[in-house]
């Protein structure tokens, strides 16, 4: 079990203890936003490229926490009732002590590696392996500078086999990994483009990933990538244990596809032995061998029909808007206990509702008795502050309830849904976690908002991955403005304003004051501008703590007015300045009776002066763009001359940002890059949505007929025809009609055809053989770019994003 004293943390990091040295720390907390009413916790306040741990000790503190490790050389508060590890680097000392500790775990540990696949395998041999002996596994996707040593923390010898993730992004890095981890056994399951931007080869990205074998007993590939194979081959003292589909391999396999699942013939010691899985896809099939040589290298001995039950892996939590005011987040997919804990720390994480439901399933789980697992489960759920528990199965009813007695238990979902309308949902945020065999999908089918199986899907980390883009082009002391304004450029208010509030955001924009008020009630704090107050708005505005943009003499006419009834209140707002847009903002000659009005109104409050560029993302505009920059400039001098104040500014945009570096002011503001788009480096950004519906229907249609509305296409060959539902009403432009637009299925490409309908559109499936009802279909994504249905009908994906209608329900991914 991992505890160590903050002196000998202090010993064994050749770092400093400042407090109780005697103190025992079991727990390591790298998210700032977990409250803490454990003394044995420590947060670590690491110092990466884009952010700053250090920054919030302040925050930490509030919540209750009592224990810091910290950088030498960084400001960060002391308190007195507080304790401090000081290190050279946080993240090194972390490291180091995580090497010493997995030391002390005698068991064979098997590693993962590769460019796609290191999630799956790892869950899959956890599910196979489970029934026949103890293994502890990295929790999710656990694989990174951070996530490796918090995966090593699991360790415990009471479990005969650890199984631990390992990724890396740029050189250098598998070294640090591979002396933490140590791996007994090692399966490198595939290498592809992934991160491939800070590698000179995929030659030299295969090199560094082999690294974290270089010390192992055996290792697992497949010998059909070439790169592989022949790195693995400078390996020494490491048995190579390769399979392949050719004849020249060592181990020969062979997969015989059918519509529904895969028969996989692999030998072993010169013996073949088959096998079905519930899977044909490739990357699937690849996956379950490597599981294969994985279970008969350790000498774990299974049923290999367990096999057919490999479970779907579901790496993410989803956030879905439920009735009546509430939350889901689904995490219905696994249930052990340290995916109940990641859970239950996202359920906490949430602001919108003060009120928190956990509905949870029997929690799978070895190595631990069923006493010490639901005693450690109730802790947690006091330590989250869940105000309300359901418990759904025989284990969960048995002993749960002995530590939580005040509990609804039911002994399966069954029972639960038939006394679920004894049940009031209201203004709660709700969490469903359980194992698959529950079926908790039913339940959240009965509280979900919409219905409606055309979604929006946002990676809530993708934006997270975007927002630290858009930050590595900043000065250290440029602060960012964040337009979260129609609805997040149709992608959702409150939840993605919640995830940038946590990363610290300087301030958010919305257009109206009922977007800002919306965010108000959801319990977001962060600075909100309103860019467009409304006539008649500005006391409102003030009442909810938003801050207005004074664009005209109007609505300054309407600010005196208000500020002349309330003397004693100070008032802050922004100042537009119109430098080329010819839209809002104060024009150059107005600028000297500006000064003069402001100035007679002494309750007021400059915050910052702004302008918008025309042009930042087209070099054809640069001319115009300096000429813009230059005016700014001097109309910003003018008034912060006039002022006793320091007053900032801020001009750039998304594609200024990237561009215009030299020009960053005081502050910025993101806008369509945070949402994915990058006119100079779209490689870089991620994209965050995916609109995807399903094949609703599906027939035959001879030649020479026509298909839609007004016969608009008429068929040139006998054609198999979908209907997907999804149309205009939902946000489908009528101008993708007839072959200009493309959708996604089966990872092909196939056309729209016929007229868009209202709430429905046809799709040619004739080339794309097994298509069935149901099967998804994407209509932008990361396989297809909301640029290139933009660039179709001639706008720009701004409008795109913006048209997607709200009954399209939004769910939120987060890894």
């Amino acid at each position: 079990m991992f505890q160590y004293s903050l002196a000998e943390i202090a010993q064994l990091t050749n770092s400093v203890c400042e407090g109780n040295g005697n103190l025992k720390i079991t727990k390591i907390q790298t998210d700032s936003r977990t409250s803490f009413d454990e003394i044995s916790a420590i947060f670590l306040a690491i110092k990466g490229v884009r952010s700053n741990g250090h920054d919030f000790i302040s925050d930490m503190h509030d919540r209750g926490c009592r224990n810091f490790w910290v950088e030498k050389g960084e400001n960060y508060p002391i308190f007195s009732d507080a304790n401090y590890i000081i290190s050279d680097s946080v993240l090194g000392a972390f490291q180091q002590l995580l090497t010493e500790y997995r030391k002390s775990f005698k068991n064979p540990v098997l590693a993962i590696t590769g460019s796609n696949g290191k999630t799956i395998i790892k869950e899959w041999l956890y599910f196979l392996m489970k029934q026949e002996t103890t293994v502890v596994r990295s929790p999710r996707s656990y694989n990174s500078q951070i996530g490796v040593p918090l995966s090593l923390m699991l360790l415990d010898n009471k479990f005969k086999y650890g199984i631990i993730e390992a990724g890396i992004s740029e050189v250098n890095e598998m070294t640090r990994l591979q002396t933490m981890i140590q791996p007994t056994i090692g399966i490198f399951s595939n290498i592809g483009d992934a991160h491939q931007q800070h590698f000179v080869s995929i030659e030299q990205k295969v090199a560094e990933k082999m690294v974290l074998f270089k010390n192992t007993e055996s290792l697992i590939y497949c010998s059909d990538y070439a790169i592989i194979d022949s790195e693995a081959k400078k390996l020494s003292n490491t048995k190579l244990i390769s399979w392949g589909f050719n004849k020249d391999a060592q181990n020969i396999v062979s997969a015989k596809v059918s519509d529904v699942n895969t028969i996989i013939t692999a030998n072993w010691n010169n013996k073949p032995y088959s096998f079905s899985i519930p899977c044909t896809d490739k990357a699937s099939i690849e996956n379950a061998i490597h599981c294969f040589y994985a279970l008969q290298t350790l000498g774990v001995c299974i049923n290999l029909e367990r096999f057919n039950e490999l479970p779907t892996v579901a790496m993410r939590l989803e956030q879905i808007a439920g009735r009546n005011n509430c939350v889901i987040i689904n995490d219905s997919y696994n249930s052990d206990f340290q995916s109940v804990k990641i859970a239950l720390q996202f359920l906490h994480q949430q602001h919108k509702n003060s009120s928190k439901t956990l509905v949870l399933s029997d929690v799978k789980q070895t190595g631990m008795n069923f006493d010490e697992l639901y005693s450690s489960i109730a802790d947690l759920i006091r330590e989250y502050s869940i105000n309300r528990v359901i418990g759904v199965g025989k284990d969960i009813s048995k002993y749960l309830k002995r530590y939580l007695p005040t509990g609804n238990y039911f002994k399966s979902t069954e029972v639960v849904l038939q006394k679920f309308h004894e049940f009031v949902f209201q203004n709660e945020t709700i969490l469903f976690k359980g194992a698959r065999e529950f079926a908790f999908e039913q339940l959240v089918d009965q509280l979900q908002q919409q219905t409606h199986q055309t979604v929006l899907e946002v990676n809530l980390n993708a934006i997270v991955h975007n927002l630290n883009y858009f930050r590595s082009c900043l000065n250290a002391k440029t602060k960012i403005m964040i337009m979260v304004k129609a609805f997040c450029y149709g992608n959702g208010s409150y939840e993605i304003a919640n995830i940038l509030q946590h990363n610290k955001v300087d301030y958010l924009a919305v257009a109206f004051v009922d977007e800002g008020i919306e965010l108000r009630n959801s319990g977001i704090t962060t600075p909100i501008i309103v860019m467009n107050p409304e006539y008649g708005m500005l006391s409102k505005l003030f009442d909810y703590g938003l801050e207005p943009n004074i664009h005209n003499f109007a609505v300054l006419d309407e600010l005196k007015q208000l500020c002349a009834s309330n003397p004693d209140k100070s008032y802050t707002i922004h100042l537009k300045m119109d430098t080329g847009m010819a839209r809002y903002g104060f024009q150059p000659q107005q600028i000297p009776q500006l000064i003069s009005e402001i100035q007679a109104i002494p309750n007021i409050h400059i915050e910052s002066l702004f302008s918008h560029l025309v042009g930042s993302d087209d070099a054809q505009f640069d001319t115009f763009t300096m000429e813009q920059i230059s005016l700014f400039e001097k109309m910003t001098k003018q008034i912060m001359d006039s002022f006793p104040y320091p007053i900032m500014r801020h001009i750039l945009n998304s594609a200024g940002i990237e561009r215009f570096r030299g020009y960053q002011f005081d502050m910025v503001r993101l806008g369509i890059g945070l949402y994915g788009i990058s006119f100079v480096n779209p490689q870089v950004c991620q994209p965050i949505s995916t609109l995807k519906t399903f094949v609703s229907g599906i027939r035959t249609m001879p030649n020479n007929t026509s298909v839609g509305y007004s016969r608009k296409t008429i068929l040139t060959r006998e054609s198999k025809i979908a209907v997907i539902p999804i149309g205009y009403a939902d946000g489908l432009n009528r101008k993708l009609s007839n072959g200009v637009g493309t959708v996604l299925i089966h990872g092909k490409e196939v056309p729209i055809v016929g007229n868009i309908c209202m709430d429905a559109a046809m799709i040619d499936i004739t080339d794309i053989p097994d298509v069935k009802l149901g099967d998804e279909v994407i209509l932008f994504g990361k396989d297809l770019p909301i640029t290139k249905m933009s660039d179709k009908i001639g706008t720009i994906p701004y409008e795109v994003m913006t048209s997607i209608a709200r009954r399209v329900k939004r769910i939120y991914v987060f890894e």
